[in-house]
């Protein structure tokens, strides 16, 4: 009898972490295509993403409410200082990586970002360097080394290259590096009580609005003012069409924020990574197969060899956690009530993770 319960217990932990992965699958490629698709005929990325934003804001703050409904308990609201002084440059990196990210896909193609989003693992372990949270190995010059010769394996010669959509992309990569390390610093910090993913997502969006209005203002603000679609609307059934499917994007941006938190809750950081990769390779396959995407040998060899590097770093980062003695708890993760209202049901006492192996992962997305 204990055999077969213990059995059935591995079966729905199996068929548990599949479902998350779906899940997740199902919003983070979801939110790439349907990026790609709406900016083929809606060219205002930077307005779309403000208002993803303050959807996504809209969403936390109504998870908050229920949440602090139900257990009775207030919820952080962070004093301006901290506010200003500790979230402001997270903010700013995270609005900039996100922006510059939708506004590529005006030219380059899904395989391209894919591929040189990527890279984004690069830059965390660079600023991770500089920051010194992780300490210089022969093995992340390796890691380094794959990465790198990876994306200029993937981008020689290919036949759908965009200098200003790479451009565009690879900084975003750049600032997505600066973003998850300041984003674990920020979460680190425990007396801030930001450790909740909902919480963080509250505090970071209004912040991220004003700091994306400028390019905004810059680049779309004018353009926008005079066009049929938005302000100078003859249709109404256009109009609400358009406002639709940015509302769409705005669930699917806070579906993805919220399916990473479930999966690695449930399962661990390094289930997140691992299916980060095979999540690339999905997004790759149906990029070429849907949308026609010219992909040689020689680019799917940079791939290959790019995921080697990534693949690598989630090994190093497995062992690591080993040789100090086993994973630890992931900070605001199975201890607090308001999670398990989220959440629904128990977390398993096995189920850890590492807070540095989940933001690392992060940056694959």
């Amino acid at each position: 009898m204990g055999r077969w319960a213990l059995d059935v217990a591995y079966v729905w932990k199996a068929v548990l972490t599949l479902g998350l992965v779906l899940l997740y699958y199902c919003f983070s490629i979801g939110i790439t295509f349907y990026n790609k698709w709406l900016t083929k005929s809606f060219h205002f990325p930077l307005f779309m993403t403000m208002l993803h934003l303050a959807v996504i804001f809209l969403f936390s703050a109504l998870s908050r409410a229920l949440v602090q409904c139900s257990s009775h308990r207030a919820r952080v609201v962070l004093s301006w200082t901290d506010y200003l002084r500790r979230v402001a440059p997270t903010a700013l990196a995270t609005a900039l990586d996100v922006g510059l990210s939708n506004w590529s896909f005006l030219y380059i193609t899904v395989s391209l970002y894919t591929m040189t989003k990527s890279s984004a693992v690069l830059f965390i372990l660079i600023f991770s360097l500089i920051f010194k949270l992780e300490e210089l190995r022969a093995a992340l010059v390796l890691v380094v080394l794959l990465i790198a010769g990876g994306l200029f394996m993937f981008t020689y010669k290919s036949t759908q290259f965009n200098v200003e959509g790479f451009a565009l992309v690879l900084g975003a990569s750049f600032i997505g590096g600066i973003r998850w390390t300041l984003t674990q610093m920020l979460l680190q910090k425990a007396e801030l009580g930001l450790q909740n993913p909902i919480d963080t997502m509250f505090h970071l969006q209004p912040l991220m609005f004003l700091g994306l209005f400028p390019l905004f203002a810059i680049f779309e603000g004018l353009h926008l003012s005079t066009s049929e679609k938005i302000f100078r609307f003859q249709d109404t059934g256009l109009l609400l069409g358009v406002l639709g499917s940015l509302f769409l994007g705005g669930i699917l941006a806070f579906g993805l924020g919220f399916s990473e938190f479930l999966l690695v809750s449930r399962t661990s950081s390094l289930t997140l990574s691992i299916a980060g990769i095979f999540k690339e390779v999905c997004t790759l396959l149906l990029a070429a197969h849907l949308l026609g995407d010219q992909i040689s040998l020689l680019n799917w060899l940079g791939f290959a060899l790019c995921l080697s590097g990534i693949s690598l770093h989630v090994a190093l980062k497995a062992l690591h956690s080993r040789g100090d003695g086993g994973p630890k708890p992931l900070k605001g993760l199975g201890s607090h009530p308001d999670l398990e209202l989220l959440l629904r049901s128990s977390r398993p006492e096995e189920e850890n993770n590492e807070e540095e192996d989940y933001f690392g992962a992060q940056g694959q997305q």
